[in-house]
């Protein structure tokens, strides 16, 4: 029986390739198959003409067409149908149809139940829903296999694996691996493969070992891939060592590394801060000078050692890296361009950035988003906010948007700067512009609203987040809480903390803000519980509190919430209990806190060191030091500041100074309160040369060399070496160092008890031509002396500049309350006993009472215009001077 003219048809190979001739045009190719092969319902359709244009269809989305085909096949003859079905499935799977290619199989099932669907039909629509992360389709397909009682292959299986692992269902991923076998599948290089990197991302080295291990148990060898996986985990985590023998495995097992095993390498080296290794790694990469066939650089390997080099701010190294790249023919990807741009303005090469964004445009490189905020950010770091601000409009009108990052990063330099408005500008543009602010952007100004203090606005903003749907996570209840312990609210923020527990950040209600109600977890799911961070900050200020009963409820609180201190919590324990000389109670935490598994740092010895000092309990500290040496724990500038202050106090220098010399020896550069704590216990028990030598090494080691000489100068005139006291001042202001901390009031009240007042007169002058202002009563030593020597026209002119220099002194400090005007009474380390009197210092001596009313009567010869002559007065001033008269 011949066949039908439309089954010809149907079956004309050269129609099916006229169909894809017409595939750029899929309306036409559909119009045409329609005319060709649909004319009849009963018209049979071959698989290679199906195939032909579903996959035209299916590529151009075109659904409700495919699926008239598939009713179409539906109503043909099973043995055609079914092959064609399969055709038609395979196309829709290979372009993501995946719900479509569903309702195929389980017509297939329908039509021939005793005939499983292809297995490779199967793993193509497995695959499909991998690609687009659609795990419910890969358990779904899986499902309809064993319905249909097909045994999966290892390709089927090793493709559920992959999807468990990306689903985060690890040990679902290894239980298959484990039933391969049980299921006639034999585990190959990339089932391994697929649990071994699973386990690296997880962190779970030590599993994935042991599946290499078992990979040679069941004659699978590993692949290059495996190993690189396995090293790169390693590397990332700082274990070099166990990278290291992975590679020497490698090389026994007959793999060579690959560019991809020496980028693992070099990222790790640049990671921990070791770039000039990862250069020399590249180095021998780029010329294999030993010979050893070492694999070329690749992009990545270059990029890798640039921002080693910016992150590390080695710009000269990272430049010639740059050169090397363009001569190379690897600086021509824009990923590139931004790390060394990130790494000049980082280094604050405004200049050299700018010039390579314009080379950038030279080279058709267009700058991208990541690029603009790189340069906001390194604008914004160096204080300069006006330009990032103008580099936002550059990119607005080169078309690209702000994002949310370009945006925080404005916002939270405005916040730096104090610029809250500005900030808050800021906050309100964004949601202007379409970019809905998030959790993190709104933490910043609130976190900087608190700070200064603003709590009525602090409080709005909370309001606003709430109304707006941006959240409020653990972070925001956390700033709330830290704010109120810093304005003094300890109860209400502790009130809060409980709250949490029950409503989460709906707790915040509770500020006293009716508004404030209205903030509530939407999903009680989220909701905010208090965390570590919650504990570390209440904690912390209970114990600054001295409440140190309470702190320790709270303690008692979080471990019934199965939140675990850590070492930060335990060392704000010791530092309270110390602080109130609770020492045994400080001592106790701390090996409650080796019990817990909680190495002591040296913060934490430090602090048990500064207790111990407060108390002068020198054995203790010296028994605490030996147990730091024998647990390997490094001992710090801190460390030995606190031997040498309580050597210092107790007087015994020679042992201050032996541990000062260790230090030293030790590579510990000394901090200026080490210098500090020396020359003043040098000083006090007479050693005056070995005060100086500290102080020299001071000068050559220390950054605050105007700090060292202030204080030199203080303790020498304090222990009656004025005139040494004189020379150290004079050399620090012929080197243009600041004395605005010096002690030279101090100074010229003694020079004037030892009768050497044209020193002092000298001394005083210079700073006066210097231009400095100070407090008047400065000038009264020395008019007192030349008066009593008789010296009444220096004496006079004396007066006039300290008349002149009250009434500015007056004018400014009405004008500006807050200014110094320097610390004439000493160097900041020991003024402030009197800090509180030196606006009033100079009219106190005026009134004094010891037997000579010199300065009153050369005041009032001034006035009369005597000797250089009068000065013109305020009215106040004038009544001042009768009533002092009156006194007289």
């Amino acid at each position: 029986m011949s066949a039908s003219p439309s089954a010809a048809i149907a079956t004309n190979p050269s129609l099916s390739a006229v169909i894809r001739r017409n595939a750029g045009d899929p309306a036409l190719a559909w119009l045409l198959f329609k005319r060709l092969f649909l004319s009849s319902p009963s018209s049979s359709l071959s698989p290679s003409a199906v195939s032909a244009i579903s996959r035209i269809l299916a590529r151009a989305n075109m659904v409700s067409e495919l699926e008239r085909i598939h009713r179409h096949l539906l109503l043909q003859p099973c043995p055609t149908s079914s092959s064609a079905l399969v055709a038609l499935a395979r196309s829709s799977a290979f372009f993501g149809l995946l719900d479509f290619c569903l309702s195929i199989l389980r017509s297939l099932r329908s039509l021939s139940p005793s005939f499983p669907p292809p297995l490779p039909l199967i793993n193509s629509m497995l695959r499909s829903s991998l690609r687009s992360s659609r795990p419910d389709l890969v358990q779904l397909i899986y499902r309809e296999l064993l319905l249909a009682g097909a045994a999966p292959d290892v390709q089927t299986l090793n493709i559920l694996m992959q999807s468990l692992c990306n689903c985060g269902h690890l040990d679902d991923a290894l239980q298959v691996l484990d039933k391969m076998l049980v299921k006639g599948c034999r585990p190959n290089e990339f089932s391994f493969g697929i649990l071994i990197s699973a386990c690296c991302r997880a962190g779970l080295n030590n599993r994935a070992l042991e599946l290499l291990e078992r990979m040679g148990s069941q004659g699978c060898m590993p692949n290059i891939v495996i190993y690189n996986a396995l090293i790169a985990r390693f590397c990332r985590e700082g274990k070099v060592h166990e990278a290291e023998k992975l590679v020497e495995r490698m090389r026994e097992a007959g793999l060579l590394p690959n560019v991809v095993t020496f980028n693992a390498r070099i990222s790790a080296l640049c990671k921990d801060g070791k770039v000039l290794d990862a250069y020399r790694i590249f180095k021998d990469m780029k010329e294999d000078y030993g010979g050893f066939e070492l694999p070329k650089p690749n992009q990545i390997t270059y990029n890798l050692v640039l921002g080693g080099f910016c992150k590390r701010g080695m710009v000269e190294e990272a430049g010639a890296l740059v050169d090397e790249m363009r001569k190379d023919g690897y600086f021509v990807k824009v990923e590139s361009s931004n790390i060394w741009l990130s790494g000049l303005m980082c280094t604050g090469r405004l200049l050299e950035a700018r010039k390579l964004l314009e080379q950038m445009a030279k080279d058709g490189l267009e700058p991208t988003l990541h690029s603009y905020n790189i340069l906001i950010d390194g604008l914004c770091k160096q204080g300069m906010v006006s330009a990032a601000r103008s580099v936002m409009g550059l990119m607005r009108g080169r078309g690209i948007l702000p994002d949310i990052v370009t945006y925080s990063t404005l916002l939270h330099a405005y916040c730096l700067k104090g610029m809250v408005q500005e900030a808050n500008w800021i906050l309100h543009e964004m949601a202007r512009n379409g970019c809905v602010p998030n959790a993190f952007t709104c933490n910043i100004l609130l976190q900087s609203l608190w700070k200064e203090g603003r709590t009525w606005e602090a409080e709005i903003l909370l309001k606003k987040m709430n109304e707006k749907g941006y959240g409020l996570d653990i972070v925001s209840c956390n700033i709330v809480i830290d704010g109120l312990c810093r304005s003094g609210k300890l109860d209400k923020a502790v009130e809060i903390v409980t709250g949490m527990w029950l409503h989460g950040s709906a707790a915040l209600g509770e500020l006293g803000n009716a508004f404030l109600g209205l903030v509530e977890d939407r999903n009680g799911s989220s909701r905010c519980f208090p965390d570590l961070i919650t504990y570390s900050i209440l904690i912390s200020y209970l114990c600054k509190a001295g409440q140190m009963d309470e702190a320790k409820q709270k303690l008692l609180e979080m471990l019934g919430k199965n939140i675990k201190p850590n070492a930060i919590i335990y060392d704000i324990f010791i530092h309270g209990y110390c602080k109130l000389g609770r020492i045994s109670s400080a001592f106790n935490v701390f090996r409650d806190m080796e019990k817990k598994c909680h190495h002591p740092s040296t913060r934490t010895y430090n602090l048990l060191l500064w207790g111990f000092g407060r108390k002068n309990q020198i054995k203790e500290m010296l028994n605490l030091v030996d147990e730091m040496r024998e647990k390997g724990v490094a001992l710090d500038a801190t460390t030995y500041n606190n031997l040498i202050r309580a050597f210092c106090e107790g007087e015994l220098t020679s042992r201050a100074a032996s541990l000062f010399e260790e230090m030293l020896k030790r590579g510990i550069r000394p901090k200026f309160a080490s210098f500090s704590l020396l020359i003043k216990a040098f000083c006090k028990a007479g050693e005056f040369d070995s005060a100086e030598g500290a102080f020299r090494i001071g000068l050559a080691s220390c950054q605050e060399k105007g700090a060292l000489y202030s204080l030199l100068t203080y303790e020498l005139c304090k222990y009656g070496k004025v005139l040494k006291a004189k020379e150290l001042f004079q050399i620090a202001f012929d080197r243009g160092f600041s004395i605005e901390n010096f002690a030279y009031k101090f100074l010229i009240e003694e020079l004037c008890k030892e009768n050497r007042v044209d020193d002092a007169k000298n001394l005083l002058t210079a700073v006066v031509n210097r231009g400095h202002t100070f407090d008047p009563a400065t000038f009264m030593p020395v008019i007192d002396a030349l008066g009593r020597k008789g010296n009444n026209q220096e004496a006079d002119k004396l007066s006039e500049q300290m008349m002149d220099m009250a009434a500015r002194h007056d004018d400014d400090s009405f004008h500006q309350p807050s200014r110094s005007y320097g610390n004439m009474n000493g160097s900041k380390f020991h003024a402030q006993k009197q800090a509180g009197s030196l606006e009033n210092d100079w009219r106190s001596l005026l009134h004094r009472d010891d037997g000579s009313g010199i300065v009153l009567k050369v005041l009032k010869r001034v006035q009369k215009g005597w000797g250089q002559g009068s000065i013109p007065i305020s009215q106040s001033r004038d009544a001042e001077l009768c009533e002092m008269e009156d006194h007289g």
